[in-house]
């Protein structure tokens, strides 16, 4: 079977794809991934072949101010940048590379309606990999319309609810009481889980007996974070814990200073190296990131600043896994206190403890498997 990987947007729609891929891989399948151009290096460093489709998503390196959280502007973003212009030029994009390499079956990012559009029109099963953890962002009320638009401009009938989205087969890495209730997975909805590596060599920041925290704005916020980052370490400063802090390839820590010896400030480090040895984690409420903490039972701190951040911050605070600040408003106190409470009230990691446990039980990307190649049946 060839398998084409399909995704719209950087890190945080890539990786989720990742330990499907490698199952389908390692079962013997031809697995290629086609994505942003910006990210076509980092998929071949993660050792499969790239084909670049459709605009760039990703930071270009810029620095921009940080803006006041706005649902409605991250909505018309998804509505009017990820639909209406990113699918049209991904679809096309999509439907060349497919008449070349000659896919059997699409696996696409739940973002990645064009990929969709491609293989509906080619008659090619695809699966979706739900890449937002809450779930609110992408929803009927606000795609449908504008998806509607593009599959008329296609030749293809109207569809309500995110049905062709859906409508062959959804793998869910995420905990099912973690997504929003308002918006239940679909009848197709096939959970899975990555097994969480166990702790390596202890790295060198680590201090037995000492709590620690990990610290990221992730790989696009962090260029549009503004003076988050300065605010956030004057507060870790006063925080009694080995705070461990990435910045992005993009940026360079000796713009912060010198930092006092229990904080460790990193361009980038692997979150699997990091997350066995941490207590906590402050984070934007990233789904990539978010989840990575939960499946290491950490709770959190977020400082959602957009995209699905925000809906992510509404169920930290409804289950009890950890605070939301105010990115804006937030001090340096704020963060201090914040993360020091989450440290130490334990309501938090029983929460946090029940959710790791809840996506833990779910069966490995190697049972999608069958799943998928059941598709070509």
């Amino acid at each position: 079977m060839r398998a084409l990987f399909t995704f719209v947007g950087g890190n945080g729609h890539f990786r989720p794809l990742l330990p499907i891929a490698r199952a389908l891989a390692d079962a013997g399948h031809t697995i290629a991934f086609t994505g942003e151009p910006l990210m076509v290096p980092i998929v071949e460093a993660a050792g499969f072949t790239a084909f670049p489709s459709g605009p760039n998503f990703g930071s270009d390196g810029s620095r921009r101010p940080l803006l006041p959280v706005d649902r409605d502007r991250e909505d018309a973003d998804l509505r009017d940048g990820f639909v209406r212009r990113a699918a049209p030029l991904r679809a096309a994009d999509v439907l060349t590379l497919c008449a070349d390499w000659a896919p059997d079956l699409l696996v696409c990012d739940e973002a990645d309606h064009g990929a969709m559009i491609a293989a509906e029109k080619l008659g090619l099963p695809h699966a979706t990999v739900l890449v937002m953890a809450a779930g609110a962002l992408i929803r009927p009320d606000l795609v449908d319309d504008a998806l509607n638009e593009v599959r008329a401009a296609h030749g293809l009938s109207p569809q309500r609810n995110l049905e062709m989205a859906y409508r062959h087969l959804v793998l869910s890495p995420v905990p099912a009481s973690f997504r929003d209730p308002r918006f239940p997975l679909p009848p197709t909805a096939q959970p899975f889980h990555s097994p969480v590596p166990g702790r390596g060599p202890a790295p060198d920041w680590h201090v037995e007996g000492r709590p620690a925290l990990y610290f990221t704005l992730g790989t696009i916020f962090n260029t549009e974070s503004g003076d988050l980052f300065a605010r956030a370490l004057a507060g870790l400063r006063e925080v009694e814990a080995t705070c461990v802090v990435t910045v992005g390839n993009l940026i360079d820590p000796a713009e912060f200073g010198r930092q006092p010896e229990h904080i460790h400030l990193a361009k980038y480090l692997p979150q699997d190296d990091i997350l066995p040895y941490c207590d906590a984690a402050l984070t934007h409420g990233g789904s990539g990131s978010l989840l990575g903490a939960i499946a290491h039972g950490l709770p959190m701190v977020v400082l959602p600043m957009g995209a699905d951040q925000p809906h992510n911050a509404d169920r930290v605070t409804e289950l009890g896994l950890g605070t939301v600040l105010d990115v804006i408003a937030a001090t340096p106190e704020d963060i201090r206190d914040a993360v020091t409470t989450v440290l130490r009230e334990p309501s938090y990691r029983v929460t946090a403890t029940r959710l790791r446990d809840e996506v833990t039980a779910y069966p490995p990307p190697e049972k999608a498997v069958p799943l998928l190649e059941g598709l070509l049946r």
